[in-house]
């Protein structure tokens, strides 16, 4: 008999991944490969569109040999996760991208943003879509190509083209052109898309310019997609789970209630707390998005950015040669008794939530003489255990939720030193699953429940197998301490610049 399991695809800012999902959460078989980024000009990213679809169906391909290879498997479904804010536009009828991708990363459409807000409409459209004005989000990004590159808004207005982020762009290539969809979770990262109405908003589709033509049409996130093409794919499984990345790691740790919040450290941190059906408009500028309830249906999140996590240790390693490799980093933290007052607060590209401050610069402070390399890597591990307590007390100021346990996955959380000290920081236990690349599996849960291959959330989470526990062993007057002293550390860094 054949082994039942998903295909899921995650398509990420610099590759593309593919893993067959087991109903036992084996992963059976698996592929990545990174793509080529483009910086035309400064504070511009790009993405060849049709390097993405190249990529991320060859992995697919090979992931799915890789599986058979080991036995005999039979594809039930195929689950999307994806980079969220980067736009992608093709046209309709050849299937060709008529740009490059513009990624979620590029700050081209800052001018705009400025503009709108002159205007006075930032407000309204915060209200309406929970997300601030700012070129991290795709609207200005299809304003920025309807209005440079010549011929296109012609040709917008006239129904040749599509649109979309990149779950729509793989969707409309795995179905040969058959479908061209996308998400709640996607859609509601675009400043298009109302959290109320839970749709495409005619009043903001004019504050940018955009015709209705050319957008996706919304499914449910655990939902038929249409079926795969054999043709394309060489299998023809229905596409039945789509959710962006981070989203997709909120459902991977079954954080399916009000009150349950994952972070995932990567490059960057991101935090999301699940507020259930209510959507929360933040205070303490955080974003208010859509996320997935326990069957895949739409439900809302509050979510907040640490600009710079794991880049820091990437940093040490790389900028300053302080470590040869990010693992050595927990070592080093842990040969320390305390941080002998030295703080890092590694704002190299600004300060994300709940600051929102582009113009912070990095600095560390409080060096000494007896300052050594071991101080300069446990100062930036504190930090992302720092930043991230600062946005889960706003999402608890925000939302009136408390919060008692924090879930975490991504690279960076295999790090026990951190996971300690940040159950130590927060004052609550850190739970960390047995496989921390939640995303990839937040997407094969939608898709498998969708399909069959689960019968519940709890028996898709019960097949990852157990989670480690951290549980808070810092004394208040201590955490009092730190957490006051790194408050400092930022204030002086906002202030010099």
């Amino acid at each position: 008999m054949s082994t039942s399991a998903v295909l899921t695809l995650d398509q990420g800012t610099t590759g593309s991944r593919a893993i067959v999902v087991a109903r036992d959460g084996r992963v059976l078989g698996a592929s990545s490969s990174e793509f080529t980024q483009y910086f035309p000009k400064p504070g511009w990213v790009e993405h060849d569109a049709a390097e993405i679809r190249e990529v991320t169906l060859r992995v697919a391909r090979e992931a799915i040999a890789a599986s058979r290879d080991r036995e005999p498997v039979a594809i039930e479904g195929i689950g999307i996760t994806n980079q969220r804010e980067t736009l992608v536009v093709w046209d309709r009828e050849t299937g060709e991208p008529v740009h490059r991708a513009i990624v979620w990363q590029d700050r081209r459409t800052a001018p705009l943003c400025r503009r709108l807000k002159e205007e006075g409409r930032e407000e309204e459209i915060r209200r309406r879509t929970g997300l601030v004005l700012d070129p991290y989000f795709s609207g200005t990004k299809l304003t920025w190509l309807l209005s440079e590159v010549p011929g296109l808004r012609k040709r917008a207005e006239a129904g040749e083209l599509a649109c979309g982020t990149i779950d729509s762009w793989l969707i409309y290539i795995l179905t040969a052109g058959r479908t061209h969809a996308t998400d709640p979770t996607n859609a509601s990262r675009t400043l298009l898309y109302g959290l109320e109405s839970g749709t495409w908003e005619d009043g903001l589709l004019e504050v940018f310019g955009v015709p209705r033509s050319m957008l996706p049409e919304v499914r449910p996130s655990s939902g038929y997609f249409g079926n795969a093409s054999g043709e394309v794919l060489g299998i023809e499984p229905p596409i039945a789970g789509v959710a962006g990345d981070q989203q997709a790691a909120l459902f991977g740790q079954g954080c399916w209630a009000a009150g349950m919040a994952k972070n995932t450290y990567g490059t960057g941190a991101f935090l999301l707390l699940n507020t259930g059906d209510e959507a929360v408009l933040s205070r303490h500028g955080l974003l208010t998005t859509v996320a997935c309830g326990p069957r895949g249906e739409r439900a809302f999140a509050l979510e907040g950015s640490v600009f710079i996590a794991g880049a820091a240790i990437q940093w040490l390693r790389d900028g300053l040669g302080l470590l040869k490799s990010a693992a050595e980093s927990e070592a080093m933290a842990a040969s320390l008794s305390g941080n002998d007052g030295v703080y890092f607060v590694p704002a190299f590209v600004g300060l994300g939530a709940p600051y929102w401050d582009p113009e912070a610069r990095g600095a560390i402070l409080g060096l000494t003489r007896g300052t050594t390399k071991a101080h300069m890597v446990r100062a930036a591990l504190e930090a992302m255990a720092f930043s991230t307590a600062e946005v889960l007390h706003a999402m608890e100021a925000d939302s009136g939720i408390p919060i008692t346990q924090l879930r975490v996955d991504g690279g960076v959380s295999g790090n026990d030193w951190l996971m300690s000290f940040q159950a130590g920081i927060l004052d609550v236990s850190v739970r960390r699953p047995a496989n921390v690349e939640t995303t990839a599996f937040g997407a094969a849960g939608l898709a498998g429940l969708h399909v069959g291959l689960w019968k519940s959330g709890e028996e898709f989470l019960a097949a990852q197998g157990e989670a480690r526990i951290f549980s808070p062993e810092m004394g208040k007057k201590e955490r009092e301490a730190l957490r006051g002293d790194w408050g400092r550390a930022v204030r002086a860094t906002r202030n010099f610049v």
